[in-house]
């Protein structure tokens, strides 16, 4: 295959801006409805998670915060490369689409540890609540008796559950609200158990150790998945950030002989086609590591 044209950047580079324009012009609409469209669904991914983590929600904080995280990040490492245009538009643009999923990322993450937390507390709090309800008292006393002993995040999230109650809110209304706010199957598991039970009435304290003896078993097949999976997750984080570590390299040792790949069109073209390339992977790699109990 005949690469030589790649050569002549004097026509190249005309030619690529000419097509960019006329696309970007035909389909100009529907790029930018997208665009609006994933912003603003990344922002309300953001405020989501934000009202579920207990925070404070802004709306033109979240927008300024997902300007900064994208355009702001991208600018600065394009203004870092200056005057390298080709380098600095291609790091400018990587990095600040990368910034633009990164919030809702991190957020998202944050409230993954939060429910996973609370869940790993539910075998001390059901014991508590089972033991309570052997001696006599119902389950929203057993459940304030908790939030007494315990800490963080069951304590926020039964508290909130006795404050709605307080509030003229019903019991079981109380507790389906903190199963759609911690949307794990041991919740969901305790609060069908607890509404049933109060509906048909029963063994409201052995049930709740039938629930703490699933929810340990459980625990025990995580931890057994994620110790097989960490070397998996390991070796896809290992593959791709080669790429990336062996580029910095050769710009240290050598840039001469890795600057063509910023500079020339074929260059930035295989570039691109190699980020794309490690998104994919990625992907991949995270689907076959990612197993549910």
């Amino acid at each position: 295959m005949d690469l030589s044209v790649f050569r002549h950047e004097w026509l190249v580079f005309p030619l690529f801006g000419i097509s960019v324009f006329f696309a970007v012009y035909m389909y100009a609409d529907t790029l930018l409805n997208r665009i609006s469209k994933s912003g603003a669904q990344k922002k309300s991914e953001i405020m989501m998670h934000m009202k579920l983590l207990g925070m404070d929600v802004d709306e033109k904080k979240v927008i300024r915060l997902q300007l900064l995280s994208s355009l702001g990040v991208g600018l600065l490492f394009f203004m870092i490369v200056w005057p390298n245009t080709a380098i600095g538009l291609f790091l400018g643009t990587s990095i600040g689409i990368a910034g633009f999923q990164v919030l809702p990322i991190f957020y998202k993450t944050l409230y993954e540890r939060r429910c996973n937390a609370f869940v790993g507390q539910m075998v001390d709090a059901l014991t508590i609540m089972a033991n309570g309800v052997k001696s006599g008292s119902n389950p929203q006393q057993t459940m304030a008796r908790v939030v007494e002993i315990m800490g963080n995040p069951v304590k926020a999230e039964f508290n909130q559950v006795l404050t709605q109650t307080q509030f003229g809110q019903s019991y079981e209304e109380a507790l389906t609200d903190l199963a759609e706010r911690i949307p794990r199957p041991d919740v969901q598991m305790f609060v069908t158990a607890v509404v049933i039970l109060k509906e048909t009435g029963g063994n409201m304290a052995e049930t709740f150790q039938t629930i703490v003896s699933t929810i340990r078993e459980r625990q025990k097949l995580e931890k057994k998945i994620s110790a097989m999976t960490a070397q998996g997750i390991m070796q896809g984080i290992i593959v791709s950030c080669i790429p990336f570590v062996m580029g910095i390299i050769f710009f240290i040792l050598d840039p001469s002989f890795i600057k063509p790949m910023f500079e020339t069109a074929l260059g930035i073209g295989m570039l691109a086609i190699m980020l794309v390339l490690q998104i994919i992977g990625g992907i991949v790699i995270k689907k076959v590591v990612t197993i549910k109990v």
